[in-house]
């Protein structure tokens, strides 16, 4: 019966941007952003596929005990396969090639590179959605790739160009496919559902990848343990919650470009928690590609249609 009520009331009404709302966003931000230098440090006990494997599962149980303890009814059956399939395509696939580029590249440098993510969902919503894109939305992909481009010459150890990096490009585009693929799935069941489901589909799809989890998890110290308990609890559960939670308070544009701090963010921690000195071209590249998807992404504001008789007595 088209969209929830309090749904209606979050787009059409002014945005409240206030202080709980930037906390949840604050959340969202930080638990994302100490994803990367979390990868990275549970990389040295585990394999790329056991550290995807373990956050999936970790995130799937954390969904799986809101949903028996807020009652929260699942998708329909029909919709369990195409989920799975989003799961599988935007989850697997997405943390799979993101934790095997960070063997090669460093955390702070694959967080600049997943910035892309929304300008990727705005391509693909164009040709899946056959949603226009303008002429600032074209041009703030090019400066974007004009940033992405220094970053990908100065991901390794030299200024030289490192392979690996577009793997991190392969989770740009699932991202996209995935975020793109839920949308109408959203419009008819649950966040919380339609999050759980794909959640578990994407752990069972990095599940062949985990052969010697067992003997790994005896081998491991605890701090590289809690790191995998950290992606899953933290950047996996409370950062789409909190992320949700200020969806939910104001406009998705508003909270959406605040995504643009995780890059920073992420190189700070990666700096501070793994000692990875991010470069001069490298952060040159990251202040280009932020602006870039910045550019791409920004909404003209448009003023609200008057009405008959206020428009014409303007026009006398």
């Amino acid at each position: 019966m088209g969209i929830p009520r309090y749904r209606i009331h979050s787009m059409d009404t002014s945005p409240r941007l206030d202080g709980r709302t930037l906390l949840y966003i604050g959340a969202a931000l930080l638990t994302w952003s100490s994803a990367y230098a979390a990868i990275a440090y549970a990389l040295a006990s585990f394999t790329p596929g056991e550290v995807a494997f373990s956050r999936l599962t970790v995130g799937s149980l954390c969904f799986a005990a809101l949903v028996l303890v807020k009652r929260v009814p699942l998708p329909a059956r029909r919709d369990w396969l195409p989920l799975a399939a989003l799961g599988v395509i935007g989850l697997t696939v997405y943390h799979l090639c993101l934790n095997y580029a960070e063997t090669r590249i460093a955390s702070g440098t694959a967080s600049i590179l997943i910035s892309l993510a929304p300008a990727a969902t705005a391509a693909v919503s164009a040709i899946w959605l056959h949603e226009r894109l303008s002429a600032r939305t074209l041009t703030g992909l090019g400066v974007a790739l004009v940033g992405v481009v220094m970053v990908v010459l100065a991901s390794g150890k030299q200024v030289r160009f490192q392979p690996m990096a577009a793997l991190v490009l392969v989770s740009v585009l699932a991202s996209a496919v995935f975020f793109v693929g839920l949308k109408p799935f959203f419009a008819r069941s649950s966040t919380i559902g339609v999050t759980a489901v794909t959640l578990f589909a994407g752990a069972l799809g990095a599940l062949p990848f985990t052969a010697g989890i067992a003997g790994a998890l005896r081998l491991a110290p605890w701090s590289h343990v809690a790191a995998l308990l950290w992606l899953g609890v933290a950047p996996t559960f409370v950062g789409y919650m909190a992320w949700n939670a200020a969806l939910h308070r104001t406009s998705a544009s508003q909270v959406s470009s605040f995504i643009y701090f995780s890059p920073p963010i992420a190189v700070l921690i990666g700096w501070l928690w793994l000692g990875e000195r991010p470069g001069l071209l490298t952060l040159v590249g990251g202040v280009i590609t932020v602006a870039g998807v910045a550019l791409a992404n920004v909404r003209r504001r448009t003023m609200p249609s008057m009405p008959p008789a206020a428009a014409a007595g303007e026009a006398n």
